[in-house]
Order: C-alpha cells, then structure tokens, then sequence
C-alpha cells in the first residue's frame, strides 16, 4: 500500500546531487539576463514588505503593535514563510508540465522536479530566514527557549511542500486549468492565512477561528511566530498537530499513486 511512497521518497535521496546540479543550473539561466541578477530574489520580497507594511501597518494599524510586539515585526514574520510558500507551490506544481517533455527523453525520474523548485527556492528562504533574525533583534525581540521548535515547524513546511507539489504536478499536467485555479487560490489563501491580520485578536469569533485553522498554513505561519515570539510549544495542541500531519501524509500518499499511475502517460497531456 505505501510502496509508491517508499518509492518516491527513495528516489528523492538516491538523486539528491542530481536534484541539486539541476537546481544551479536553472537559477544560472533564470538570471543571467537581468542585469541584478539573483539579487532581484531578495529585492522583490524586500519591496512587498515595504508596500504591505505601509498599508497594512501605518495605513489601517497607525503603526500599532500586536501584543506587545512591532508590527514590522510581526508581519515579516509571516510573509518571510509566504514568500517561500507561494512561489514554490505554484512553480513546483507547474513543473513536471514544464519540464517532462524534455527528461522523458533520457533516464530521469519525473518525480524530481518538484523538488528541485523545492530546493531552488530553499536558498533565497534561507537568506531571508538570517535577515529575520536581524529584525527581530532590532525590534527588541530576543530568543527564547521557544527557538527551539522552530525545526520542527520548518520540517512541516518542508513535508507539506513536498507532500503537495508531488499531487499537484500531476493534476496541473493532466488538467491544466488546475494551475489558473491554483494561482487564484493562492492568492486568496494569503489573505486567510494569518499573516497580515491576528488570528487571536478580539475582532476574530472562536468559530471563525477554527474554520481558519483547516488552512494548513495556518499551522505553520503561526508556528514560525510562536518560535520566535514564544508562548506555547507545538506538542501543546497535539489534535491540531495530528490534523496537519495526517492532512500531509494523505496528500503525500495519493499524490506518489497518481504519479506512478501517470508517469508513463505525462507526454500524451502536453
């Protein structure tokens, strides 16, 4: 029952240098035309905070704090995570259609793709993850023993992307209007998700609340938060824990059955 899994994960670790060769030289081509560069990858989000944080924080917050804690920081919290999310989401479930006329004609799983967009958006978010701690230290924030689970919620992010852009690379190449779906909803997810508004504040009713929490990046957004603002650890609400890891699993498993059941046929959908 759980082959497809076993076989794709091993696939992952089996081509792991494969996964990052590839992933270099798609970044080296994506830039070399712009006179910036890869530093357009970190001047991009740099742009998005500033336009949100003018909006959303001086514009209807007049600059107010949540809890107790800057805005600015507050916010650069969640969209750090989001910036890593969104792009990979879209560009990992767009992969395989992009990509699969070309690797179906030598000896190359299919099933790499995915994680080579994974991999490739990894080292902007790993940058950006170092510009946060220096924020947050500006801001007055200093770690705590809650820093700690901050692997843990980096391992869900992890798992739940890999999870997803394996089911959803197969979708997006045998329905491509999945990926316009995909696309708006993703723009609608990152108004749900708490990134911009506080999901604990008083304006937001416990039944809406939990609605909002099916939103599995609700899970992770909040957990990044947590880790660096403390307040609870993530083994304090083991349902909502359980909920998001069986969520993950479930995608994991149908989503290494569908490959399987379509690799062969992937060329036939372009």
């Amino acid at each position: 029952m759980l082959i497809q899994v076993r076989k794709i994960i091993k696939e992952q670790i089996d081509n792991w240098n494969l996964i990052v060769r590839m992933d270099q030289f798609e970044t080296k081509g994506m830039y070399q035309i712009h006179y910036l560069g890869t530093f357009w990858q970190f001047l991009n989000p740099a742009l998005q905070v500033a336009i949100y944080y003018t909006v959303f924080g001086i514009g209807l917050r007049g600059g107010s704090d949540i809890d107790g804690v800057p805005f600015f920081a507050w916010l650069v919290l969640g969209l750090i995570p989001w910036f890593f999310i969104a792009p990979t989401m879209i560009q990992g479930s767009n992969s395989v259609h992009q990509k699969v006329n070309l690797v179906t004609k030598m000896n190359f799983p299919v099933s790499l793709l995915p994680t080579i967009r994974i991999v490739g958006n990894s080292y902007q978010f790993i940058v950006l993850l170092f510009i946060l701690f220096l924020v947050i230290l500006l801001n007055g924030i200093f770690p705590t023993i809650y820093l700690l689970q901050l692997p843990y919620y980096l391992f869900c992010l992890y798992a739940f992307l890999f999870s997803f852009t394996i089911l959803s690379s197969t979708i997006a190449t045998l329905i491509r209007d999945y990926q316009v779906l995909l696309q708006s909803m993703m723009r609608m997810l990152f108004y749900l998700s708490p990134i911009l508004w506080n999901p604990e504040g008083e304006r937001v009713p416990d039944w809406l609340s939990s609605i909002l929490k099916l939103n599995p990046f609700y899970y992770i957004i909040q957990g990044v938060r947590r880790s660096f603002l403390g307040g609870s650890w993530f083994f304090e609400d083991i349902i909502y824990a359980l909920y998001f890891w069986v969520l993950t699993l479930i995608l994991l498993y149908f989503g290494s059955v569908l490959h399987y059941r379509f690799k062969k046929d992937f060329v036939d959908y372009l």
